[in-house]
């Protein structure tokens, strides 16, 4: 079976990014993600913005400056956008049906939160039989109570590498490989 690629970027909102809430390397990741995302539109794989819609909890209400995609981000009208309602990004979202109707296989993820949202979608997009990628430097964090977000970072990079697959495949590669080695 050909593999059928989608990057998705998950919840790089303005909400996210603020004084109050600062994300290691943000300007590196969204440059890398912006690259990866070029990089798939110039290979006719779709690009996905997923976007958390926090109407339930009062946050992240659609059209609002918090729900708003960053402004450095290069988003074209052929990518596609998606609302989501929990961590994870399958949960009652439109994700998996435009996925099947894509015929899409293999899935590259970043975004924001390493330790919440990109976490959550990468144990859901596995027991989905999709093989992943995540993108090793292409997802961002906070510090927390007990680690720092480049640990947190790291922390998940390493489970990522060691957790069991499942039809798929999942690995850890970094942005400059796989930009050197898409096909």
């Amino acid at each position: 079976m050909s593999s059928k690629k989608a990057l998705l970027i998950i919840d790089m909102q303005k909400g996210s990014f603020t004084p109050q809430t600062p994300r290691f390397d943000t300007e590196g990741v969204v440059k890398r993600i912006n690259s990866l995302s070029n990089l798939f539109r110039n290979h006719k794989s779709p690009i996905i913005f997923i976007q958390h819609d926090g109407t339930s909890t009062n946050e992240f209400i659609p059209f609002t400056k918090e729900w708003e995609l960053l402004d450095s981000l290069v988003i074209k009208p052929e990518d596609i956008n998606i609302n989501k309602y929990a961590n994870d990004v399958f949960y009652k979202s439109d994700l998996q049906s435009i996925l099947v109707n894509l015929d899409i296989n293999e899935l590259f993820i970043t975004g924001c939160a390493t330790d919440f949202c990109v976490e959550s979608t990468v144990q859901s997009a596995l027991t989905k039989d999709y093989s992943i990628t995540v993108v090793k430097d292409g997802h961002t964090t906070g510090n927390r109570p007990h680690l720092n977000a480049k640990q947190i970072i790291e922390h998940y990079n390493w489970v990522w590498q060691h957790m069991i697959p499942t039809k798929g495949n999942i690995q850890v590669i970094d942005f400059e490989n796989i930009k050197n080695n898409y096909k």
